[in-house]
C-alpha cells in the first residue's frame, strides 16, 4: 500500500467522482475529518466506496464515524498533545461504553504527529507543534520501541510539509509504517513524499482540483 485518499464526509465529491476514484489506482480510502460530522453523511459516503473492492479506512476520531463493515478502523492517538484527552482520555470512554462491541482484530492504532498549527486538527487536538526535527525523531521512535505502533502519521493537515521533518521520522522506523499527509497537490509534492514515507494521504485536493488530485497516484506507481 503506497496511496489512500482521504475523503472527509462533510465535503461534497464531483458528480461521477466515485467511479473515477475507484479505478485511479489509488491502494484505498480512509474516511475521516475533524469537525462538521454528521452520522448520515458518514454512512452515505462509507456505502458508495464499501462495495467496490478496495479498501476503506474509517478513521475514528468522532462516534460518528463508527460504521459497521469497515476493512480497519483506524484510531488516532496524538503524540504531541499538551491534552491526554487526545492520547488517551477519549479511547477510555470509547472503550468502556462500548468495549464489548469493538472489533478488535480490525483496529489499527495510529500515532499521530500533528505539525501545522493552523490546521483544525491542531486546535482540537491541542497539539504543540513548535517541534524540532529530533522531537520528531523522538516521537517517532516512541511509537516503534516503546508503544509498538503500526503506524506513526505525520500530518501537516492542508499544507505542504518539511520532508526534513519526514526524513528524521524515517530514520527512525523498521516496523511501524510511515504515513504522511498534508497538502499534497501535484505530482511532484507526492512523488518527493513518497520517496521518504511508506504511504502517503490525499485529501484537501480532491475538493479544490479534482484532476489534479487523480494525477498524483501515478507518483507511486
Amino acid at each position: 500500500m503506497r496511496h489512500l485518499f482521504k475523503l472527509d464526509p462533510a465535503k461534497v465529491l464531483p458528480d461521477g467522482a466515485v467511479d473515477r476514484l475507484v479505478r485511479s489506482g489509488t491502494d484505498g480510502f480512509i474516511i475521516g475529518g475533524s469537525d462538521g460530522l454528521q452520522m448520515d453523511a458518514v454512512q452515505d459516503l462509507f456505502r458508495d466506496f464499501a462495495s467496490r473492492g478496495l479498501p476503506v479506512f474509517m478513521e475514528v476520531s468522532d462516534e460518528a464515524m463508527i460504521v459497521p463493515g469497515a476493512s480497519q478502523y483506524l484510531i488516532p492517538v496524538v503524540l504531541n498533545t499538551t491534552d491526554v484527552k487526545w492520547l488517551l482520555g477519549a479511547h477510555h470512554g470509547i472503550v468502556k461504553q462500548y468495549g464489548d462491541f469493538i472489533p478488535w482484530p480490525h483496529v489499527l492504532v495510529e500515532g499521530y504527529c500533528i505539525l501545522n498549527p493552523d490546521a483544525k486538527a491542531a486546535q482540537l487536538a491541542k497539539a504543540n507543534t513548535d517541534l524540532t526535527e529530533s522531537d520528531v525523531a523522538a516521537y517517532a521512535s516512541i511509537a516503534e520501541n516503546m508503544l509498538r505502533l503500526p503506524i506513526f502519521y505525520i500530518e501537516y493537515s492542508g499544507v505542504f510539509g518539511d520532508s526534513r521533518m519526514v526524513q528524521a521520522a524515517r530514520d527512525e522506523l523498521v516496523n511501524t509504517k510511515l504515513w504522511y499527509g498534508g497538502g499534497i497537490r501535484t505530482i511532484d509534492e507526492a512523488r518527493e513524499m513518497s520517496e521518504i514515507a511508506d504511504v502517503i494521504i490525499v485529501g484537501n485536493i480532491l475538493y479544490e482540483d479534482f484532476e489534479q488530485a487523480l494525477e498524483t497516484v501515478s507518483a507511486v506507481l
